[in-house]
């Protein structure tokens, strides 16, 4: 009976597990790659506007309007706490009356 094909040793089943695991060669850019990244970096900057994104949608530019207000400490725009305590004694030098009942 002839015998069967011999079978790889298993130092020769490592060497081609190994070899099949090694990373395949750096891949090279395409020649001009770096050039045409440079020349569409160029055009970007070139390009780029005035005004911020966030500033050119309206939406944006309404709430930094509404903030500003807000904060400008223009005080027409809100009733004051003044003016729902009712009046106030005037600043006479005069000390004011005791509650009735205290």
């Amino acid at each position: 009976m002839p015998d069967p094909a011999p079978r790889p040793s298993a130092d020769e089943q490592w060497e081609q597990l190994v070899h099949r695991w090694r990373p395949p060669a750096a891949a090279q850019p395409r020649p001009y790659f770096y050039q045409r990244v440079r020349a569409r970096l160029d055009d970007a900057s070139a390009a780029r506007p005035v005004w911020p994104a966030w500033l050119r949608r309206p939406a944006y530019a309404a709430l930094l309007g509404l903030l500003g207000v807000a904060l400008s400490g223009d005080c027409a725009a809100l009733p004051s706490a003044a003016a729902d305590a009712g009046p106030q004694p005037e600043a006479s030098g005069r000390p004011l009356p005791a509650a009735p009942g205290r």
